[in-house]
C-alpha cells in the first residue's frame, strides 16, 4: 500500500521547524513540509494559495495548517483536491475571529502595526505566539520564526484581518486548544478540543498530536 502524503504549513512567519516534534507512523504516512514565500506586490490570498499549492507533488494529499497556515490550506483546497484538510490553532471563517480582529478590520488599525519592529525577535514572538511567552523561551522560539521580511508581514497581517470567508466548510477538521489566547475557543464551533492547549500547542502538545493525528487522519476520530 502506498503511503499517505501529508503536507504541513506552519503559522505566520514560522519556519517548518515547528513540526520537528511531530512524528507520524512512517509505514502509513509520508511527511512533507511547506514554507512561506515572499508575496508578490498586490498578490491576493487566493493567488498565493495557488502558488503554494503548485509545490504539492502528490494527488489527494492531506493538508495540515497551523494558525495562518490553517487559513492558507483552506484557500489551497480548491487547487489541490485533498482527501482531508486539518487545521490546528486556527479558524474556519471570519465568523470565528475574536472581536479585536473585527475591530481592527473596521478601523484599519492593523495598518498601524509597526512591522519593522518585528525584526526584534521578542516583538515577533509575542505577536505570533501570544504575550504570555516568558523570557527564557525567547531563544527557543527564535529558531521557529524564520520570516521577518516586512513585505511578507504587512501582507500576512492584512490577509488575516481581511479574510473574506464567512461560510464554514463542513469538511474542515479543526483541532483547537481550550486555552488558545489568539483565537479564543468560545468563538470557535465544531472542533476537537485539546485540554490545556494554547496557541503554540504544535510545540507544547506534540505528544497529544502524535498520538491522535494518525487516528484523525485515518478516520476523523480522536
Amino acid at each position: 500500500m502506498s503511503k499517505i502524503p501529508v503536507y504541513f504549513m506552519p503559522g505566520m512567519a514560522a519556519s517548518p521547524t515547528i513540526f520537528e516534534r511531530i512524528q507520524l507512523p512512517e509505514s502509513t504516512f509520508e511527511m512533507h513540509l511547506l514554507e512561506w514565500e515572499i508575496p508578490s506586490p498586490g498578490e491576493t490570498l487566493s493567488q498565493y494559495a495557488q502558488r503554494i499549492a503548485a509545490k504539492i507533488e502528490h494527488p489527494n494529499p492531506i493538508l495540515v495548517g497551523v494558525s495562518f497556515g490553517g487559513i492558507l490550506v483552506q484557500e489551497m483546497k480548491p487547487f489541490v483536491a485533498p482527501q482531508k484538510v486539518i487545521i490546528i490553532s486556527s479558524v474556519k471563517s471570519n465568523t470565528e475571529f475574536p472581536s479585536r480582529f473585527k475591530i481592527a478590520k473596521t478601523t484599519k488599525a492593523y495598518k498601524l502595526i509597526p512591522t519593522r519592529l518585528f525584526e526584534n525577535v521578542e516583538t515577533l514572538v509575542k505577536f505570533s505566539f501570544g504575550s504570555s511567552i516568558v523570557k527564557q523561551r525567547l531563544v527557543l522560539y527564535e529558531k521557529f520564526l524564520a520570516v521577518r521580511n516586512k513585505q511578507y508581514l504587512d501582507w500576512a497581517i492584512e490577509q488575516i484581518i481581511n479574510w473574506e470567508r464567512k461560510a464554514i466548510d463542513p469538511e474542515i477538521i479543526h483541532i483547537h486548544g481550550d486555552a488558545d489566547e489568539v483565537f479564543p475557543p468560545q468563538y470557535i464551533k465544531n472542533f476537537i478540543p485539546v485540554k490545556g492547549g494554547t496557541h503554540i500547542m504544535i510545540l507544547s502538545k506534540y505528544k497529544w498530536l502524535n498520538e491522535n493525528l494518525p487516528k484523525i487522519m485515518l478516520d476523523n476520530k480522536a
